[in-house]
């Protein structure tokens, strides 16, 4: 992954807070039962509530409440019993009501926390909230000859905003936590996660201060940013910018700026807004939203293992390293798709995981497909590993069924016997090669006998010539110890 550098500023601390907007995965808005499918023709999915018509009444979507407190369960937080729907009055042309309904002093989820990971330790990063709102319309500028195109579409779009502490203290630690919020999102199933539909996006707020101070500096809120490689980069020029302002006497404004991946740089947008610009007042037609402890323990009963457990279940029971284990619970799909693979094959799980980290991995990534594309099911990969656990074909040999499962259906047994690829286990056969080749390398045969070890691999290799890297390798290695002694 191309990453931007982060620079070193010793004399100076870095605070870092995200507030990240999650889509909820329902199938209708929060407030209306317009559809959130994405991409279709603008304003085509935008009804009266939406488009808020003289005389409509929202009425809230259970399912992005039932999302919300299983989202605040999985990180340990508190839920509360009594939350309350206010309007933030604003205006701008894609909110066709003047205001947007979200929550303010009291959301739904409270404090709870996410444990990142950065070059080996580990850091606890809180958050201070998730609340649930809707989304505005958009404002579109191509195409339109000097004026503004507005899609409401997305308008009333169910979202969770999830405010963390200021606790983070380099652009790095900010990419762990997004990407551990990312997994945890698409893992419960609340979110599908995709940063190029605006599915899940980030604004950061970035100050600076003296190491040692205990006060923040004025922080910059960085909007909109929507992939991992951008957020890394935002911050990285922000901080640049700010100190380079302060130590040439300037003084940071508290404003909201936008990120221009193109320019690589962050440009103010519009000076910031406090609580009190927006005139939050609780919202006269919705009622406060109960949540009892009933419904709490039902949502509690559908929790799935969640990764952080699921790692550590993984480094126990399959006596997985933690890079390994790490890399099959960045999704939900890829850590079940290797226990299927396990229990299907019944080859060891480091085996499993190494073909998975490996071989299948690096094919998905090249075709940029995600484990639930994968052309090779669990099913039939666990048929591969079968034929090299009971020595039909060796890891080598694999390789080549592997490239032809990728691109075909057939199975592995299906491509061996098509492209004759059995491995040759008859000693007998590997024997007279054998013979054949040393009576020709005579040379070689004295170097070896000579305690030129290194010999040892140019006899293998031309074993393996011989026989069209079909013989055991190490039927090769013993028959050939036995014969150049």
């Amino acid at each position: 992954m191309e990453t931007s550098q982060e620079h070193e500023h010793p004399q100076w601390e870095v605070v870092i807070g995200l507030e990240i907007h999650a889509q909820l995965a329902t199938k209708s808005k929060i407030f209306s039962g317009a559809a959130t499918a994405y991409g279709a023709s603008p304003n085509t999915q935008a009804c009266a509530v939406d488009l808020g018509l003289p005389g409509v009444l929202p009425v809230l979507n259970e399912e992005a409440v039932r999302m919300a407190v299983k989202f605040g369960m999985a990180i340990e937080a508190e839920i509360a019993p009594y939350s309350v729907f206010a309007r933030k009055n604003y205006f701008y042309p894609d909110l066709p009501k003047g205001y947007q309904i979200s929550q303010f002093e009291l959301p739904i989820v409270g404090n709870g926390h996410m444990d990142i990971n950065v070059d080996g330790s580990s850091k606890r990063v809180g958050i201070t909230r998730a609340h649930l709102e809707e989304d505005a319309g958009k404002s579109l500028h191509e195409d339109f000859h000097g004026l503004t195109g507005i899609d409401l579409n997305r308008a009333g779009t169910p979202l969770l905003e999830i405010v963390s502490e200021p606790d983070m203290r380099s652009a790095k630690e900010a990419v762990a936590y997004m990407r551990k919020l990312h997994n945890l999102v698409r893992w419960i199933g609340i979110c599908d996660g995709n940063m190029q539909e605006g599915s899940f996006r980030c604004d950061a707020n970035v100050s600076v201060r003296p190491r040692g101070q205990q006060a923040f500096g004025t922080r910059a809120e960085i909007k909109n940013i929507n992939s991992f490689k951008f957020v890394e980069k935002a911050i990285n020029h922000e901080v640049d910018r700010q100190i380079q302002l302060i130590e040439s006497g300037g003084k940071i404004v508290q404003e909201t700026r936008l990120y221009d991946s193109v320019k690589d740089e962050t440009r103010s947008m519009r000076s910031k807004e406090e609580a009190n610009d927006y005139r939050y007042f609780p919202d006269p037609d919705l009622l406060p939203v109960s949540v009892s402890d009933e419904f709490k323990a039902h949502i509690k009963a559908l929790l799935p293992e969640l990764p952080d457990t699921r790692k550590l279940r993984f480094n126990e029971q399959y006596q997985l390293d933690t890079e390994n284990a790490d890399i099959l619970t960045a999704s939900r799909s890829l850590a079940d798709y290797f226990e299927t693979l396990v229990k299907e094959s019944s080859c060891e799980a480091k085996m499993c995981a190494n073909w998975m980290t490996g071989d299948l991995i690096a094919a998905l990534n090249k075709a940029n497909l995600e484990i639930t594309e994968s052309p090779i099911t669990s099913q039939r990969l666990a048929g591969l590993l079968q034929r090299i656990n009971d020595n039909t074909i060796s890891g080598k040999i694999a390789k080549q069924v592997f490239e032809g499962m990728w691109h075909s259906t057939a199975t592995a047994d299906e491509i061996i016997t098509e492209k004759g690829l059995k491995q040759i286990t008859d000693t007998g056969a590997i024997e007279a090669v054998i013979d054949q080749i040393i009576a020709d390398n005579s040379k070689q045969v004295e170097q070896y006998r000579d305690g030129n070890e290194k010999v040892f691999a140019f006899f293998v290799g031309q074993v393996m010539k011989a026989m069209q890297g079909k013989a055991n390798p190490g039927e090769v290695n013993k028959i050939l110890k036995t014969k150049l002694k």
